[in-house]
């Protein structure tokens, strides 16, 4: 039997939840998913609404560092790593998806930013 993904540093009983609804049940599948394909079956199969913490404590887990290690010029560019997965694969199940363009369009915020810390 492999270990549960809560064998992983930082995976807690409500990530591994989400991560089971998207299909990932063990640590050997998360490490050889790696953070972003993980994160990206996340948002796919709406299990998850994006959320920066989660993601990098996510990527320090499987770097086996503590949650808060992530910092200065390594946390942009997890950043920036963050919002191209939420622009690539984040699709809101609500009638906000209709709003992000518009909002683009207008220059108010780009629409990989609108979800970028919800819980």
């Amino acid at each position: 039997m492999s270990d549960p993904v809560s064998a992983i540093r930082n995976i807690g009983p409500a990530m591994e939840s989400a991560l089971g609804r998207a299909g990932i049940g063990s640590a050997a599948e998360l490490r050889a998913l790696g953070a972003d394909a993980a994160y990206a079956r996340l948002l796919e199969t709406g299990t998850h609404r994006p959320h920066f913490i989660a993601y990098y404590t996510l990527e320090m887990g499987l770097h086996g560092r503590p949650w808060n290690d992530c910092k200065g010029t390594e946390k942009e560019r997890l950043r920036a790593r963050f919002d191209t997965l939420c622009a690539r694969h984040y699709r809101p199940a609500s009638g906000t998806a209709a709003l992000e363009p518009i909002l683009e369009s207008l220059g108010v915020v780009p629409a990989s930013r609108l979800h970028k810390d919800l819980p």
